[in-house]
């Protein structure tokens, strides 16, 4: 019986991680664990489901370097299963982790999606539109909780474009301290004006108080964030709705 058991939890779990892993870009590994047995599966259920991956990449440029996920119980749709195919019948709850490397967020800064996104940044500086483009940014972890940033941008201002360089020191938002910014400098232009330092900054805590993302039909809320040298871990809880299967889309 429990050889049975086994065998049954080993095809819904290959079917899973070959229908992840043909979406990705690349993998380095893949783990999917489905807790059930043929009686539940007849029932549309299953105790949980755990997610385990290493070095999966999403077009091309986004990198995630670790990431672990363990559900609660699921129903799942019986007749889908029976066919090695895992179909949520209702959304569930997981929690888990996601690493990523200081290479993985300069890779993907440099990505086609994430510099869309960062096009022409707007800030309200004392009622007047002063809009942004970065041209290059660089994330550096050092260590001790903290995050160096060093950029060039072009102020767009009215009836004037200059360029602007500088460097950051920021501490991210944790479950016991709000986001933090230990130095801010210029290094390259004429300098900004106070109401310009202001906007940035606010535009600075928006971004780093962003709770919510999302990874296809995964939905994730950040609870705690660890700053190491070289990594980012991100403690979080996930609403998934479906396996991914394309993964190609990643939003705020």
């Amino acid at each position: 019986m429990q050889d049975e058991h086994n065998l049954e939890e080993k095809v819904l779990s290959q079917g899973a991680e070959m229908m992840v892993s043909q979406a990705l870009d690349e993998v380095e590994k893949i783990d999917i664990n489905v807790e059930t047995d043929l009686f539940k599966i007849l029932q549309g259920q299953a105790d949980g489901v755990s997610f385990a991956g290493k070095g999966l990449v999403i077009q091309d440029d986004i990198r995630v370097q670790e990431i672990k996920l363990q559900t609660d119980s699921i129903d799942i749709n019986p007749f889908s299963a029976l066919f090695g195919k895992i179909e949520f019948n209702e959304s569930v709850n997981a929690i888990g982790h996601i690493v990523v490397t200081e290479v993985d967020i300069n890779r993907a800064l440099t990505s086609d999606l994430i510099r869309t996104q960062m096009q022409n940044l707007e800030l309200n500086v004392d009622g007047e539109i002063v809009s942004f483009e970065p041209q290059k940014i660089q994330v550096f972890l050092p260590g001790e909780g903290k995050i160096e940033c060093r950029g060039r941008v072009l102020l767009k201002e009215i009836g004037n474009t200059r360029p602007f360089a500088y460097t950051a020191l920021l501490r991210p938002r944790t479950h016991s301290q709000p986001a933090m910014l230990e130095s801010f400098n210029c290094t390259e232009g004429e300098g900004v004006s106070i109401e310009l330092v202001t906007a940035l900054m606010q535009k600075a805590k928006e971004l780093m108080n962003i709770k919510v993302f999302k990874w296809e039909d995964i939905k994730f809320s950040i609870k705690d964030i660890k700053v190491e040298i070289g990594s980012l871990t991100l403690m979080v809880e996930a609403n998934v709705k479906q396996i991914p299967s394309s993964l190609t889309e990643l939003s705020l």
